[in-house]
Parts: C-alpha cells; structure tokens; sequence
C-alpha cells in the first residue's frame, strides 16, 4: 500500500512542525508547562479542520482530541487511539531549529553545518546501516531536531489526511491525541479518559523501523533529606555535621553496578538526578528503574542502608526518604489484552517490515494511559539520538511509520 498526500507529505508535515519551539520546562508548575506549547497544538488543530476531521479542538490545557468517524458497515470495531506528543526535551534547545534534508545518504559522515563538530557517523549511529539510499533529516547543528516526538505527529497526522481522503480504508472510529509534556512525565496528567472512549491506543514515538515496545521500566522517584547540624565554621570541630558532605558520600556509596552508566538491557538502576542544600539541610533526588516492580523496593532499600551506614558517623544528623511511583510497566495491563500487540505486529508486517517486539528502558505517555484504562503499547516513529544535537529521522521510515497506522485500522477492523 502506497497512498500519495496531494496535501502535504509527512515529510513537508514533520519539517514545519519542528520549526516550532515546544520545549517543556520541568520547573513550571502549569499546564502546560510552557504555553508555546500551543501554538504548535493550534496549528494542528487548524490542519485537522481542513482535513475535514470537524471536531479537532484544543483544551485550556494544551491538549489536542479529535476524532474520524468510522466508515465501517461492522457496528462493533473497538475505537482505538493514537497518541503522540508536542514537547520536546529540556536538555537540549528546541528553539531556531534549522532541519537539512540529506538526500540519498551512502554512507558517510554527516557534518552537521552550523557545528562541525557535531557529526553523524556509523560507527556512532548503528541504524544508519540500515539507512543507505534512504533520504536522513537533521538539524543543523546548534539545536535538537524534534523528531522525538513531531515525527509520530507528522506520521499520525498524514495517516489522518488518508483516511478521510481514501474511504477504501476501512475501519472504526478513531481517536487522535496530541500531548503536552511527555519529556518532563507530565503527558497524561490532564488527559480526559473518558472523552476519549477507546479500547486500546497506540503511541507513535519509538525508534527503529519495525519495532513496537510492549514493555517499559517501572518507575519510582525517590527524595532523600539529610538534616545535618550547622555550627559557625570558625568554632565548628566536634559539632557540625555538614549535610551536604553526607548526602556526598551517601551517593559515593552506592553501589557503581546500579548506575545507569553500569546497566543495560533488563537491568535496572539507581540515578540520583539532583543535589541541592546547605550545612542544615541537604537534598538528593533519585530516580529509580527496572522491569520488574518488586525490584524498586530493593533499590530504596540501597539508599536507605548506606544513609544509614553513613550516618554511624554523624551521630546528631538524621533522614527521611520519600518513595514517590511515577509510571508503572504497562505489560502488565497489555497482557490483559493481548490483541492490541498481536494486531500492532501484524500491521508492521503488512507495511512490509519484519516486526520486532521490544522493551523499552524508559517510559512513555502510554506507560501512564495503560493504567488509567486505555492499554498502550509504542510503535516506532523512526526517531533516533533524540535529546541530542545529533537526532535524525528518515524520510522513508515515517513514511513506513504512516503505513504502519493504516494498516492497523484495517487490521482492527477485519478483525472484529
């Protein structure tokens, strides 16, 4: 299947997308974070309406919803959902985002323009193996790209443009959703479950062509307060007990094996993300990950015993250690319902990919959406390096992408 836009392409879509500064900010407290967060929802929304999907509307909280009718003669095709988000990361300007399209890539390095030490080279980026021929975009150097996530924007958007342009398409009702501040965990804190009425949903925001992620960490955050003894320094032998030089050796004492710079594919890790106080008081924020659920209390348990190992030294001092989840592995709810990821698979493969199952070392917004009752596994997007200068996407993936979404509204369809 090969349907060509005589709107814009997903290609012409992702390019205007990234244009717009979206970035998320971890220190607000709105929401949306950021409010130029929605000006790309607008402009989504905008383009929806001339698409012709009539209900396409923005929430005062920066939420894109909208809905295509069903075209099927079946009265009971489950409604199913697709999800992406508008932010991108704060580690990395999104702002002035300048995307260079490298056609026809062979091979070489790719110097990224506006720094040339930014360069993109195989032995770096494993996946442009798989890329020869293909057409990478980039940005130029200075700023990420935003493939993570405008590329599953741009790819659900064009698959929307089909469906209502190619009424052989057959399938249910479908949903739309356009987030706000995935990147800083809080994509789905407003969402409105019941607008939405699905049965199953789909992220777009994985990476490689064909492969779907079923699994992700489960996630705890973790704050630890160190209340130390402050005494003038001038006169402090025998009586300050410094915070901010326990909560040091605290995170020095930590096993090294638990570290995310230690750990790779199951295994999971202790982060501490964050440092701040003064002689008094001290605070380290951890984050916590791993697989298995069970596993995170093991990991408190690591910063509770060598807190209080240190504290042996500092009589006078004490802790608190607050344990906060914040995502769950959304395989448990997933297995509940197995089809969503048989039929995800299956319309991988009908876009011509081999299909490949996956566990992601992270979260997504879909990680959260399973256990609010909308069951979410992550198809690719084709995005790779993202939170970085060096992100790139391919042309010819999100064009696979589109297929991809297509085919499971037909597979869900037939199925029915």
């Amino acid at each position: 299947m090969n349907f060509k836009s005589t709107n814009f392409t997903v290609t012409e879509r992702f390019l205007r997308y990234v244009k717009i500064d979206t970035q998320s900010d971890p220190e607000s407290t709105t929401c949306p974070s950021t409010e130029k967060q929605k000006n790309l929802g607008k402009l989504l929304v905008d383009e929806l309406l001339e698409i012709g999907v009539n209900d396409a509307h923005l929430d005062e909280f920066g939420y894109v919803y909208a809905t295509i009718p069903a075209n099927s003669d079946k009265p009971d095709v489950p409604v199913i959902c697709f999800c992406s988000h508008m932010d991108t990361s704060p580690d990395c300007s999104g702002a002035g985002v300048k995307p260079i399209v490298h056609k026809n890539y062979q091979g070489a390095a790719i110097i990224l323009p506006d720094d040339p030490a930014q360069v993109l080279q195989i032995s770096e980026h494993p996946d442009l193996k798989n890329q020869l021929n293909n057409d990478i975009i980039t940005a130029s150097g200075t700023t990420l790209l935003g493939a993570d996530n405008k590329a599953g924007i741009a790819e659900i958007m064009d698959a929307c443009y089909q469906l209502v342009n190619h009424p052989e398409i057959k399938h249910g009702t479908i949903r739309i959703l356009f987030t706000p501040d995935e990147e800083i965990g809080r994509g789905v804190d407003k969402v409105d479950i019941k607008k939405l009425g699905a049965y199953a949903g789909y992220t777009i925001d994985g990476e490689s062509a064909g492969n779907m992620e079923n699994e992700t960490f489960s996630a705890n955050g973790a704050k630890l307060i160190i209340k130390g003894i402050s005494a003038h320094p001038g006169f402090a032998k025998d009586k300050m007990e410094s915070a901010i030089k326990i909560a040091s050796i605290i995170v020095a004492m930590l096993p090294y094996e638990l570290s995310p710079e230690n750990t790779e594919g199951r295994e999971g890790f202790i982060h501490p993300v964050g440092i701040n106080g003064h002689v008094e008081q001290a605070i380290v924020d951890f984050i916590i990950r791993d697989f298995d659920e069970e596993m995170l209390v093991s990991y408190a348990n690591e910063i509770r015993k060598a807190t209080e190992e240190v504290l042996e030294d500092f009589p006078n001092s004490s802790y608190e250690l607050q344990v906060k989840p914040q995502y769950r592995n959304m395989k448990q709810k997933l297995n509940e319902r197995p089809q969503i990821v048989e039929y995800g698979m299956e319309a991988i493969r009908r876009a011509g990919l081999d299909a490949k199952l996956c566990s992601i070392r992270g979260g997504t917004d879909g990680s959260r959406l399973s256990f609010m009752g909308l069951p979410c596994p992550n198809i690719f997007a084709g995005e790779h390096a993202f939170h970085g200068k060096q992100e790139w996407v391919s042309v010819q993936d999100m064009q696979k992408a589109v297929e991809t979404i297509l085919h499971l509204c037909m597979v869900w369809e037939e199925k029915s």
